[in-house]
This record gives C-alpha cells, structure tokens and sequence, in this order.
C-alpha cells in the first residue's frame, strides 16, 4: 500500500548540503573553532613562558680592593712561575712585565708589596716585589718571575710549595714605555725545538745542558714544550750561540723574547 493512501507523508529524499550536510559543516566549523582557540591558548602560555623576565639575580660581588699588609704576614700555598709569552707585556699594574726582574704576581697583595718566598721542600728562597695579578688556578699562591723562579730552581720543578712572607713595600720603579719597549728590544731567544711531548723536550735540554749550553724548557699556550737556549741581552750573542748547535739543530734560529 502506498504510503499516500495511507496519510503518511512520503519520505524526503536526503539532498546533500541539506540538514545532514549542514550538521557536518557545523561541526566540522566547530572543531576548527576548537583547534584555533587551542592553538592560542598554547601560544599564549609560550608566549608567557618565554618572554617573562627571568628572576633578578644578585649582583656580582666587587673585586676586593687590595690594601697593605703588615710586615710578617704570612702564607702557604703552591708557587709557579710565568715567562713567554708574557715578556714585555703590561701587567696588572701597569707596569711592562720583565721576566728578568725579581717581580711576581699575587691575587691581592697591593703593587709595591716585597715578599720573601720560600720553598718549603728545599729551603731556598728569594724575594720578590709584587706587580702583577695571579695565579688564577686553585691551589696556587704567587706567580714569580722566570729569574726569581730560576733564584729558587722552580724554573725546573715549574710547581713547589712555598712559604711566602712580607718583607716590605716600596714604590714601583719610574719606567717610561718607550724605555721598556727598548730593553725589549734588546732581549733575545735560540729555539732549538718545540715538542708535542713534553719527555722529548726535556731530553733535548738535557743534552744541551751536558754540553755546556744553558738551556730552558718553556710550555706555550699552543700546547707545545719549546726549548730554548738564553735568553741573550743582544742578538750578535745570540747569533753565536745559534751557530754553537746547528750541527745537532740545524731547524735552530733566534727569537725576540715575547715572541
């Protein structure tokens, strides 16, 4: 029986794009909406997250100011020594640093201050006037010269434990530039080698040494171990040591010190 006979209304057809098709569309709009507002909740949380201004930090404590010690302060530590590639570079306190005075570096000791260092392990010692800052590697106290290191044979050691005590303070000697740039000058290397190992090195200054040569093992900041013969006030002398090894190093040639 046909459903018009009966009174019921005949069933629509589904049309696309009608009833149906505008629920999908809703919800499809629906969770594009979703996503959209989500993403800007994400963003907005990043946004905080990473532009907030960090927590303010506290301020770095200022350098302690240097000041005088009384005569017969003491301490103990561990004392190296610095040379190249130092030499004729300006320290801390101005000054032009000559690795042939009797000068060193301290981390707070006042410029002037003149301290006596003593090795603990031998006995020798020497005294020094501070001019420069350092060392700064835990452990160790004072910095000298490589003429106050070779004073006391720190030269060869390069580390040794030290007893160092003030003795006084003068004033820091009346230098120009231009006259510490001339003594520069005028100061002269022979590098014989430079070694990877530092074994190598040594046996090289070993055997110059039983030959009469007085020769010094330097480490660069290369990484390298330099053997050197020196140093010389004045090239020709140089030049004449230089000629006295080139049988067993014929790569030897003269250097300027600082370089």
């Amino acid at each position: 029986m046909m459903n018009e006979e009966l009174g019921i209304p005949p069933t629509r057809p589904h049309q696309p794009g009608v009833a149906g098709g505008q629920f999908k569309t809703q919800n499809s709009k629906f969770k594009i909406a979703t996503a959209v507002a989500l993403g800007f909740l994400l963003l907005s949380v990043g946004c905080a997250h990473h532009g907030a201004a960090p927590p303010p930090t506290q301020p770095a404590a200022p350098a302690p100011t240097p000041t005088p010690v009384d005569e017969g302060w003491t301490e103990k530590g561990i004392a190296s020594w610095y040379g190249e590639p130092y030499h004729g570079r300006q320290t801390a306190s101005g000054e032009i640093y000559d690795m042939h005075q009797m000068t060193a570096a301290h981390k707070t000791l006042a410029f002037g201050t003149k301290v006596k260092v003593n090795r603990r392990d031998t006995g020798a010692d020497v005294v020094v006037r501070i001019n420069d800052r350092g060392p700064f590697i835990e452990g160790r106290i004072i910095d000298l010269s490589l003429a106050a290191a070779r004073k006391i044979g720190l030269d060869v050691d390069g580390v040794a434990p030290v007893k160092i005590k003030v003795v006084g303070h003068v004033a820091a000697p009346a230098r120009s530039p231009a006259s510490a740039s001339e003594e520069t000058e005028e100061c002269f290397w022979v590098q014989v080698g430079a070694f990877s190992d530092r074994g190598n090195a040594a046996r090289a200054e070993k055997d110059l040494e039983q030959k009469g040569e007085s020769a010094t093992m330097l480490e660069g900041l290369d990484g390298l171990w330099r053997v050197r013969l020196g140093p010389f006030d004045a090239e020709a002398k140089a030049e004449k040591a230089r000629n006295r090894v080139t049988n067993d190093w014929p790569g030897a040639h003269v250097v300027p010190c600082g370089g």
